[in-house]
């Protein structure tokens, strides 16, 4: 099911004006990529992207195409190990959040 443009509008409103909810979608991104869950943490990247820096912005800061930096976070994309780090690191910085890996026994 696609996700509305209404849906989407809602989301980077909330991204941009709540700190906490930032950071969240943030967490569950990468929490979903390390979960196998890649489609999910790219569309959540996507999402942060579009309601903070954008994909102009994140091109330049990456020198990359705006166009190479959207198929890497589209569905079927797939981001080196080096570009995916980069978008992350980026968007670190944009939305001041520092993420941390921490291991629990499961």
């Amino acid at each position: 099911m696609a996700l509305t443009r209404e849906f989407k509008e809602t989301v980077a409103a909330r991204v941009q004006r709540d700190d906490r909810f930032r950071e969240a979608l943030f967490i569950e991104a990468i929490n979903a990529y390390l979960a196998g869950e890649t489609a999910v943490g790219k569309a959540m990247l996507r999402d942060l992207v579009n309601a903070t820096v954008g994909f102009e912005a994140l091109a330049t800061t990456l020198k990359k195409p705006s166009k190479s930096l959207h198929r890497m976070l589209a569905p079927h994309g797939n981001p080196s190990t080096e570009n995916f780090f980069g978008i992350v690191n980026a968007l670190q910085k944009k939305a001041h959040v520092k993420l941390r890996v921490t291991a629990k026994a499961g």
